[in-house]
């Protein structure tokens, strides 16, 4: 079991390092995501938003970007721990990890517009 536990602070800092850069070579959706994301952080910037507002934006990017990540850990666990077979409880684990990221996609364009139509306006 200790074949995968990291032996030091700099291993595990390296492994969270390289598990971003896997989620993002493997995830187009995430990628999507982080690009939206980079692009709302700058309008808020552009239109200088303030400090409080600027840092919800930020906290609700963050979100998305991570719940995009727990869901392909997710359907990387079921993928390999049920591959090749089909199983109503498969399905309803992926359609319910994938409904988090909707579900906080949603709730961010919210956010996002509660933020930036005043500022347009």
């Amino acid at each position: 079991m200790t074949k995968f536990k990291a032996k030091n602070f700099k291993e595990k800092i390296q492994n969270a390092i390289h598990g971003i850069a896997l989620a993002f070579a493997a995830e187009k959706n995430l990628r999507i995501h982080f690009a939206i994301g980079l692009v709302v952080l700058i309008l808020g910037i552009l239109l200088n938003v303030g400090a409080e507002k600027f840092c919800i934006l930020t906290l609700t990017v963050s979100l998305v970007i991570v719940t995009e990540m727990v869901n392909s850990a997710i359907e990387f666990t079921i993928d390999a721990l049920y591959k090749n077979k089909y199983s109503n409880l498969v399905r309803f684990a992926k359609d319910i990890s994938a409904g988090v990221v909707l579900f906080v996609s949603i709730a961010a364009v919210i956010i996002g517009l509660v933020i930036f139509i005043p500022e347009l306006l």
